[in-house]
């Protein structure tokens, strides 16, 4: 596996070094000893799935408020999705600041967003199948969220919004927020 810095401290993309044969490929998603070579977390409890039925749906900006933070390793495993994690971490030289990549079944990358980020993203092709690794229970008393279209963020979004939640919808801006609220934290995305 191959792990790349992203410029945001803790968030990694990983990528596959699949072996190719005349039956197709194999390659590795995950190694414990590899991700704790990396400081990265190797403990996983929960393991989710979504499908977003059309191209343009947008899931987020989620997280969970301390002490549920969650450690997330997502990946697109039917179509594509652009994945965005927002770094909501007090004190965090690059607070407020997000990264952004191009998740796919065919690219087979993989978005490592530790603790103290919101996530989101959204669908670049109809059906696109996102799979999480997740290392906290959800815990629906700590769930929040931040607005995807906050100017002071600025995600820059690929394609118009064509479906999304009344409740990703009524999350406030960053400026309007507790920061407290995000010191540790990250949510799945439903």
């Amino acid at each position: 596996m191959k792990f790349m810095e992203t410029g945001i401290d803790g968030l990694f993309v990983t990528e596959q070094e699949p072996f190719t044969d005349e039956r197709g490929a194999f390659a590795r998603t995950f190694c414990a000893r590899e991700f704790a070579e990396h400081g990265l977390e190797t403990q996983f409890v929960q393991h989710s799935r979504s499908m977003s039925k059309r191209k343009g749906t947008l899931r987020g900006l989620h997280f969970q408020r301390p002490p549920d933070g969650e450690v997330k390793l997502v990946s697109c495993v039917s179509g594509a999705i652009w994945d965005v994690a927002v770094d909501l971490r007090s004190g965090s030289q690059s607070y407020g600041h997000w990264r952004a990549f191009e998740l796919s079944a065919e690219n087979g990358r993989q978005f490592y967003i530790p603790a103290g980020f919101a996530h989101g993203f959204q669908s670049l092709t109809d059906h696109a199948v996102t799979h999480y690794l997740i290392s906290c229970a959800y815990a629906p008393g700590s769930a929040n969220g931040i607005r995807f279209d906050d100017s002071d963020i600025g995600i820059t979004w690929p394609r118009p919004v064509t479906a999304i939640s009344e409740k990703d919808l009524s999350w406030p801006r960053l400026c309007d927020s507790d920061p407290a609220d995000a010191a540790q934290s990250a949510q799945p995305v439903f």
